[in-house]
């Protein structure tokens, strides 16, 4: 296998391995529809969310999961 492929594989499995891990530590069920969200922190959460946002895409047709940046309130 050529190294440039070599390193695209080795990106895209850094890409999702670190957005499964940040997912599964920052789901909550909000209270008012009893849904569960992957909740993107205030401040630099803005960031990761646009920066996972094709994956966020997939993930929410494949689960369901619903997606936040902030706390509800």
């Amino acid at each position: 296998m050529s190294q440039p492929i070599r390193l695209l594989i080795i990106a895209l499995a850094f890409y999702i391995g670190t957005y499964v891990g940040f997912r599964q530590t920052h789901i909550e069920v909000w209270e008012r529809d009893k849904q569960a969200y992957v909740i993107f922190p205030d401040g630099y959460g803005g960031v990761l969310y646009y920066l996972w946002r094709p994956i966020t895409y997939f993930d929410g047709a494949l689960t369901a999961m619903r997606f936040h940046i902030g706390p509800h309130r």
